[in-house]
């Protein structure tokens, strides 16, 4: 266990704070779990940041990262939804999200079994870009709501959150896309084929 790994695990614990505070009823915890957010957020470019710069770059690492990637979101969308930040027709575009996940994941972990680690592509990091921006909008909307109704006019929530729900609509569909060409390119390992192939080789 490295500095990296830690810096990739520590977004678990946060996840939990985020949705503790989004259900405290005292002033200023939505503005607490935008900021807690946003240091998760970092932390997705600190480790790997990290791990870089001090050659602790692992096979471990690699799936570490993209799983609580998925762990983070996921679960704050869930919460987001929860406690109605999020709309009850945004559920479908979520389960879509939560669908694509499962099977990334589960297509890592057929790899791993295979002894392939498949790291993140770059559509992948981009709709975790995209996440992250959408999730920043609705919980700084959020924010702005409760604990500031009296020092932001309405508009401004109201605005904040459109731009959130938009973000989260365009998030959905670049976590569809990139989920799409991650399983067609790696659809050979995901059936076994690839096996079949080595060994006629």
């Amino acid at each position: 266990m490295n500095l990296a790994n830690l810096l990739t695990l520590s977004r678990i614990p946060i996840l939990f704070g985020i949705v503790a505070l989004l259900y405290l009823p005292f002033a200023g915890a939505s503005s607490l779990a935008f900021v807690l957010f946003v240091i998760g957020a970092l932390t997705d470019w600190a480790d790997g940041y990290v791990a870089r710069k001090q050659g602790l770059v692992s096979n471990f690492g690699k799936l570490m990262d993209a799983l609580t990637d998925k762990v983070f979101m996921v679960g704050l969308y869930i919460a987001l939804l929860a406690v109605g930040i999020l709309p009850g027709w945004a559920l479908p575009l979520l389960l879509l999200i939560l669908t694509r996940e499962f099977l990334i994941t589960g297509l890592r972990l057929v790899a791993a079994s295979s002894g392939i680690v498949l790291a993140a592509e770059k559509s992948g990091k981009h709709k975790t870009v995209s996440q992250i921006v959408a999730a920043i909008l609705l919980l700084l909307a959020a924010a702005v709501r409760v604990d500031f109704p009296e020092l932001f006019p309405a508009w401004v929530g109201d605005t904040l959150s459109g731009f959130g729900l938009a973000s989260f609509v365009v998030a959905t569909l670049l976590t569809v896309s990139s989920g799409t060409l991650y399983m067609v390119k790696y659809w050979s390992v995901f059936t076994g084929q690839h096996e079949q192939s080595d060994e006629e080789s």
